[in-house]
């Protein structure tokens, strides 16, 4: 067992390292109907306070970042803070004062509504 206390010992000449959070693009499974888009984006380990959801121009930006709180020293370490970043261009008939997004298990629910005048409609004939 001589070789296990060498493991964890750090040598004074390995230079520190800083920590930098890892990027990946969530997951992510789009659904539309006549009503309105719905995205499921999988964002396991992500706050709701910590999700940002921004529309503007067309462009839909979704982003999370997941920290774990950690104690003493890293043995191994393979699974950590991470920053999900994902971009989509929605169309312009979105009706973006009612969107509405909730965080449930990890899965982030993202609810997108047409507007009234892209919503399909059956003309009458007189």
């Amino acid at each position: 067992m001589i070789g296990k206390s060498e493991i964890t010992k750090r040598e004074a000449t390995m230079p520190e390292r800083s920590r930098q959070i890892a990027s990946a693009a969530p997951v992510v499974d789009i659904y539309e109907n006549e009503d309105e888009i719905l995205l499921y984006a999988d964002m396991p380990g992500v706050k709701k306070e910590d999700v940002d959801i921004k529309i503007d121009n067309g462009n839909l930006a979704i982003s999370g970042i997941r920290t774990l709180k950690t104690s003493g020293v890293v043995n191994w370490a393979e699974f950590g803070d991470l920053d999900y970043r994902r971009t989509f261009s929605v169309p312009q008939t979105i009706d973006v004062a009612k969107v509405n997004a909730e965080l449930k298990d990890g899965v982030l629910r993202l609810h997108l509504p047409k507007s009234e005048a892209a919503k399909p409609r059956q003309i009458e004939i007189h």
